[in-house]
């Protein structure tokens, strides 16, 4: 195999040490902590020093090269396993690997497809850079990955991170799979490191003779209810916008909640009150009018009789 990066980290922001009082470039040298003097490359070599040990161990190259590494010009393979059983903690720097030669080329190409057909990944051992480690193979666009992975030993426990038992409510958890739902896919040409442009935007003002325009920095963080930021969140991801474009959603304290929510009751239960009040003088209305009403009906009914007894009269 030949191994390629497949990775390129120059892209990322890196700085150079300068003098201040004149802008020239900073340059390491190498001291002795003994005697305070600079020591050449030449005489530079290699000590061990255990772990809680201040006693630094002399190591030449010639007893590294007698020690034995059999993975010192072989990659050898351990295990097929599932892609999920690797913890994503391990990994490490990625390379492209490529056969080395028109006799690998028939081996590379049988790994790759049966790594592809079973959905499988390869680990393995390797040794790069005088040092052996963990290496996971994959295949990848035609090609083989290999990605170096951390030993298990090297990776720290979660103890003092997670923190203790919280209640969840079912309106946040509901708020975030929706969110989760509505962000969708991810497509790689919308990722751009935000910082490096800033510093190339900075740099490019500095060089033409403009004064650089300070942004705006953000105010000092706040604690905010879940719901509410889950909820701007959302708005962000509906609307394509940026979450710090889209108007904050309100927060109002709980307690505050609840009494708004009793305030409520009351003027409903007033309403209620009054309503009764008015159906009752409504009805109470309605009987003096039914009142007047038969009293003109007999008045009626007595003046009909008066007439008619006229008439036997005559």
């Amino acid at each position: 195999m030949k191994t390629y990066s497949a990775t390129d980290r120059s892209s990322s922001v890196s700085f150079v040490r300068i003098h201040e009082k004149d802008g020239a470039p900073v340059q390491y040298r190498k001291i002795c902590e003994l005697d305070g003097e600079e020591v050449p490359n030449e005489e530079v070599g290699k000590g061990y020093q255990p772990p809680g040990d201040e006693v630094v161990v002399p190591i030449t190259d010639d007893e590294l090269s007698r020690l034995p590494m059999p993975t010192a010009k072989t990659l050898s393979i351990l295990s097929f396993v599932d892609p999920g059983e690797i913890d994503p903690l391990q990994m490490d720097k990625a390379y492209y690997l490529g056969p080395n030669g028109a006799a690998a080329v028939k081996p590379y190409t049988v790994l790759r497809e049966a790594l592809e057909h079973h959905r499988k990944v390869a680990v393995g051992k390797v040794a790069m850079r005088g040092r052996e480690s963990l290496a996971m193979l994959r295949a990848h666009d035609g090609a083989i990955v290999m990605h170096q992975l951390l030993w298990p030993d090297q990776i720290r426990p979660v103890s003092g991170v997670v923190p203790e038992a919280v209640e969840i409510r079912e309106n946040e958890m509901a708020l975030a799979e929706t969110l989760m739902d509505t962000l969708g896919e991810l497509d790689p040409a919308d990722l751009h490191d935000d910082y490096r442009e800033a510093v190339e935007e900075l740099v490019a003002a500095k060089l033409e003779g403009e004064q650089p325009v300070a942004p705006v920095a953000p105010s000092g963080a706040r604690v905010i209810d879940l719901t509410a930021a889950l909820e701007k969140s959302l708005r962000a991801a509906r609307s394509g916008r940026p979450a710090e474009d889209v108007e904050p959603a309100s927060v109002t304290p709980l307690r505050g909640r609840r009494t708004a929510k009793k305030t409520t009751a009351k003027k409903t239960t007033a309403t209620k009150t009054t309503a009764t009040k008015a159906t009752a003088g409504k009805s109470t209305a309605k009987k003096a009018t039914a009142g007047k009403s038969s009293a003109k009906k007999g008045t009626a009914k007595k003046a009909g009789a008066g007439k008619a007894t006229a008439k036997k009269s005559g």
